[in-house]
């Protein structure tokens, strides 16, 4: 049981099993904060801080992908757990490629369903604990000043950076072995009015690899992931 009262929200419109679901995180020591439809949800998640969100996805107002997408270009990173009757591999992909962290399926064993709530509350934790500290970070040899626009790189050498690298490495970092899909990447670094060309980004991602990695054509930390976006690993 956890000693700290970590705090989730519970999204799911259907009476018994959002009671259900309540009960049996509290019980496990989670404070459960509650919503039905999808404009509560968002109006909480808004308003509040939470260790994590588990999800429906047919929802009433706003669907469960929606608010996903929202929170998301928000860079809200609050670890999600779908929890859904949508149980096709189509369903899946498109909920974890556009941002949420574990998809479950109903029915589902309560069991392994606690489970991945302490694991993801546990993410949440170290995600935290990464952004509060992150004026600077340190991989392999490497140390990335962001408040300097600036990284001292493996070998020694030092080298200024621009804002948007520094941002760009910053979103990365603070969410370090999570896929950030180019959209996001595009609505966290450069905003909602400009757009540039998402060749842009494999543009800055050359360039990191050429900065950070020893063998740019192998990089061990700055991955792409095929038709999503990135991934950054330490």
């Amino acid at each position: 049981m956890p000693t700290i009262k970590h705090t989730i929200l519970l999204v799911e419109d259907e009476l018994h099993l959002h009671e259900a679901l309540k009960l049996n995180l509290t019980l496990e020591g989670y404070e459960v904060s509650s919503a039905f439809d999808g404009p509560k949800a968002l109006q909480q998640i808004q308003g509040a801080s939470f260790d994590l969100i588990i999800l429906d996805i047919m929802l009433p107002g706003i669907d469960g992908y929606s608010i996903i997408e929202t929170v998301r270009i928000h860079n809200n990173n609050t670890p999600i757990l779908i929890l859904s009757a949508k149980n096709t591999s189509a369903n899946r992909v498109q909920g974890l490629k556009i941002g949420a962290d574990d998809y479950m399926t109903k029915p589902f064993n309560l069991e392994e369903l606690l489970l991945r709530v302490s694991k993801l509350i546990q993410k949440s934790g170290v995600n935290k604990a990464v952004q509060n500290n992150l004026e600077q970070y340190s991989f392999s040899g490497n140390t990335v000043h962001f408040t300097l626009l600036e990284a001292t790189l493996y070998n020694g050498e030092k080298i200024h950076l621009t804002k948007k690298e520094a941002m760009l490495l910053k979103l990365l970092m603070e969410n370090k072995n999570t896929i950030i899909t180019r959209e996001r990447i595009l609505q966290s670094v450069w905003g909602y009015n400009v757009f540039p060309n998402t060749r842009t980004i494999d543009n800055f991602i050359l360039n990191f690899r050429k900065y950070f990695e020893l063998d740019s054509k192998s990089p061990l930390h700055f991955i792409s992931i095929r038709g999503v976006g990135y991934k950054f690993q330490d």
